[in-house]
């Protein structure tokens, strides 16, 4: 395949089309990578089965009621937004088959992505309904309005933002189930969700590593589409009903908040792919990367301050624990 040199310091412009032509090797060589090191697993044997019984309804077993749940409270708002956001997999496939096409190696990508995201979604469901760990009928109706609003990328007008969010995003997801796993309370739990983060852990380096070579070909145009990913960064689920109470939730229960999206997630691809010291940019390429290195800076504060507020809110409940 003969592509263009990179574009470091050029002010030409990548469409689409031409960047999506020239990482098809890239991702025929991450795709081939992936498939090595993907251990096949099944979702049924992670369900303790044995554990479940009939809910009432039409099998007039016995109705749900919270303390029936082995998992914490903070586990429980977790898992809902976790599953919910796993749910809108249909729409996820459409953006990105959409983006990256169904042909080829992108094709391929696309196709393998979706079947093991979707094993996400059919674990996720099957232990909290047998195990009994959330409201049934909640979860379904939450279900219902999350998925019958849709859902449109923030990135879905450019292939190169797509890129660098999923790098990002995928990260994000992977340190969200691992921290639900070890919130949960529930031995169980937290091994299924330690087994769906490896999977989005692969999902991760995939995409990283084609932003990495997106940077070799365009760096100016990636030095801006990760600018923009990360300044205006927001979780797929963020549609779902109630979502801003649950993170607020989330993130005091230490599950994910701006010290951990800051410390591992962000910092981690950054480092990897060492963002901020790439040279030979032009001007938009170089005005987008001290913009990010400032914007990083100001997150950090931000997380230092967010840190100090949650310490304190703990010790007070502590304190009033302690009393009571």
């Amino acid at each position: 395949m003969t592509i263009a040199p990179s574009l470091h310091g050029d002010s030409a412009v990548w469409s689409d089309s031409r960047l999506l032509y020239a990482l098809e090797e890239v991702v025929e060589t991450e795709l081939n990578r992936h498939l090595k090191v993907a251990k096949e697993w099944m979702p049924h044997e992670y369900v303790p089965w044995s554990d479940g019984r009939n809910f009432d309804g039409v099998m007039g077993g016995e109705a749900w009621a919270p303390e029936q749940s082995k998992v914490t409270e903070i586990g429980r708002t977790a898992l809902i937004v976790n599953l919910l956001t796993e749910d809108n997999l249909p729409s996820y496939h459409h953006e990105i088959a959409s983006l990256f096409g169904r042909d080829g190696a992108w094709g391929t990508w696309v196709h393998r992505w979706t079947a093991e995201e979707g094993r996400h979604g059919i674990v996720m469901r099957d232990y909290l309904l047998t195990s009994r760990a959330v409201d049934p009928v909640a979860l379904e109706r939450f279900r219902m309005q999350h998925m019958s609003e849709g859902f449109e990328s923030d990135n879905r007008h450019s292939m190169l933002h797509s890129v660098a969010y999923v790098a990002f995003q995928e990260l994000a997801t992977r340190i969200s189930h691992r921290n639900t796993g070890h919130h949960s309370g529930d031995p169980v739990c937290d091994r299924m969700l330690a087994r769906i983060a490896t999977d989005e852990n692969l999902h991760m380096v995939f995409y990283r590593n084609l932003l990495g070579k997106a940077f070799e070909l365009a760096g100016d145009q990636t030095m801006c589409a990760v600018r923009d990913v990360v300044t205006n960064f927001r979780m797929p689920g963020h549609g779902i009903p109630g979502f801003e109470r649950a993170a607020a939730q989330i993130a005091i229960g230490g599950i994910y908040n701006l010290r951990i999206h800051h410390d591992d997630v962000l910092q981690p691809v950054l480092r990897f792919l060492k963002v901020l010291d790439i040279t030979g940019l032009g001007p938009e390429g170089l005005r987008a990367q001290e913009e990010l290195g400032l914007f990083m800076g100001g997150l950090d504060d931000q997380a230092t301050k967010f840190d100090e507020k949650r310490e304190a809110l703990l010790a007070r409940r502590r304190a009033r624990a302690e009393k009571a």
